[in-house]
């Protein structure tokens, strides 16, 4: 299997990823006994920074780790023709599953990257790689970096060291600082089809045909929550609570409760992920600052503490932030679905498995009031990232669908 397999639906991307990593291939092969080399000709397709835009779900990271991947790539059958990232070789294989000592793949569970985590990543990237064959850095959430930490990271693309590579990821160009993404390699991806999605759903995860179709049809194209709705059940039921809001907002007291749970939701989200990682991650501190299995902490450590949980209290924000925003997304589907039925559009229903509620709301309502209503969810989602109290901004949007 080769390591573009997992990239779905993004031929164009793929063709030039390729032929990029065989022209890193044969310039690694040509100065294998020189020093010093710089990156590339400028005739090469390959460049030392990269940046990978496209909506949620296309495959931004996916395809920054097969370009990884490729680039480490130590197969035999180079030497006879054949492409770099088979797919089976031990770079290929340790860069995919994530332990290959010269690939840092860098995500967050905090609201922003900062300065101190970026100079680590630029010191890094000063490093000659210790057995690979390129020193790649991947940062999947690239639109998350602070303006300081984006100035730190500016210098290191700026001045780049012979074989390192900087692989960014970030959901369009404006989520990225100017100064950055002149200096990077452009590759924009789309959304994959749904029959795209549900192929790969069934052939590489086993899921059954109806189920997968379901589920890619259900998320437009995101492969992860397609994924994720095709085998977990609870975020089936969890999709399911949020399809049934807008038949719940017939009153302020519907709209006032429906809030409610829809934050109670993502609360308790953000409380599951807090109760498999956080007692871990604080048993784990303590031991390593010398703590006596229930005793008292050594003088001198409440700063690393207090550090530790101001990074578990942001990441518990995070958390409820996103799956507000996964639930809000669903939403925003339902509406679409309605204003297709108002139009008389043919275009194919995200939400066909609750068809009987579409029906509904669009016999009840016109397009204009479609249209407000969809306004009103991108006005929560505004809010949400601009820090206004979860609860206050849904209840805003549920009494504006009521009012429509």
């Amino acid at each position: 299997m080769a390591v573009w397999d997992d990239l779905v639906g993004q031929a164009r991307v793929q063709a030039q990823l390729a032929a990029a990593a065989r022209d890193a291939d044969a310039l690694v092969t040509a100065v294998a006994d020189r020093s010093g080399a710089t990156l590339a000709p400028a005739a090469s397709k390959m460049t030392h920074a990269w940046l990978f835009t496209g909506p949620p779900g296309s495959g931004r990271s996916t395809a920054a780790r097969a370009f990884a991947a490729a680039l480490q790539c130590t197969s035999p059958d180079r030497a006879l023709g054949g492409a770099p990232g088979c797919g089976f070789c031990d770079g290929c294989h340790t860069t995919l599953v994530g332990t290959h000592a010269d690939v840092e793949i860098v995500r967050t569970d905090q609201l922003s990257i900062g300065v101190k985590d970026t100079r680590e990543l630029v010191r890094r990237a000063q490093l000659s790689p210790a057995g690979g064959r390129w020193q790649v850095i991947v940062l999947e959430d690239a639109d998350r970096l602070t303006e300081g930490a984006g100035n730190v990271l500016l210098k290191a693309i700026e001045e780049p060291a012979p074989r390192t590579v900087w692989l960014l990821c970030a959901p369009s160009l404006e989520d990225v600082l100017p100064t950055i993404r002149s200096r990077c390699r452009h590759l924009t991806l789309s959304t994959p089809s749904v029959e795209a999605v549900a192929d790969v759903l069934v052939r590489r995860d086993g899921i059954d045909p109806g189920t997968a179709a379901t589920a890619a049809r259900a998320t437009q194209g995101h492969i992860g929550r397609a994924r994720r709705l095709a085998t977990d059940e609870r975020a089936r039921a969890r999709r399911a609570v949020v399809l049934k809001l807008p038949l719940r907002v017939a009153d302020i007291g519907g709209c006032l409760k429906a809030a409610q749970e829809l934050v109670d939701a993502a609360g308790e989200d953000a409380k599951q992920v807090a109760e498999e990682v956080d007692a871990k991650e604080t048993d784990d501190l303590k031991a390593a600052l010398g703590a006596a299995s229930g005793g008292r902490m050594p003088r001198g450590t409440a700063g690393a503490m207090k550090e530790l949980a101001d990074r578990q209290k942001r990441r518990s924000t995070r958390t409820q932030r996103d799956s507000l925003d996964l639930a809000l997304t669903d939403l925003t589907g339902f509406y679409r679905d309605v204003l297709a039925l108002q139009l008389g559009s043919r275009v194919a229903l995200a939400n066909e498995d609750v068809r009987d509620s579409l029906d509904r709301v669009a016999r009840s309502s016109t397009p204009e009031r479609t249209l407000r209503r969809i306004e009103a969810i991108i006005a929560c989602r505004r809010a949400l990232d601009r820090n206004v109290a979860p609860l206050l901004a849904v209840e805003a949007m549920t009494v504006a669908l009521r009012a429509g």
